[in-house]
């Protein structure tokens, strides 16, 4: 089910089964910050994914900074460097 939201934003229901420890803990989370447990839930979810994506840029960066000279020797001088 998709609906439209007063920010225009297109939103998916989602349904997930968890413990009941676990639902207490969103439940409990969620008030302390005064939002519902579904934009909690949707905070945690983006909030991983930016570091993630965070955690590969900079593994990337450090594999080229470690080959690079490997790469150079590889593919030619000319082409060190450029990214």
């Amino acid at each position: 089910m998709r609906r439209r939201w007063l920010d225009g934003t297109a939103k998916t229901q989602l349904n997930v089964r968890v413990d009941e420890t676990t639902a207490a803990a969103a439940r409990e989370r969620a008030a302390q910050r005064g939002v519902s447990v579904n934009r909690y839930i949707e905070e945690l979810v983006r909030k991983d994914a930016g570091e993630r994506g965070r955690s590969f840029v900079e593994a990337a960066a450090d594999f080229m900074e470690r080959y690079e000279s490997v790469f150079a020797e590889e593919f030619g001088a000319e082409r060190e460097g450029r990214r």
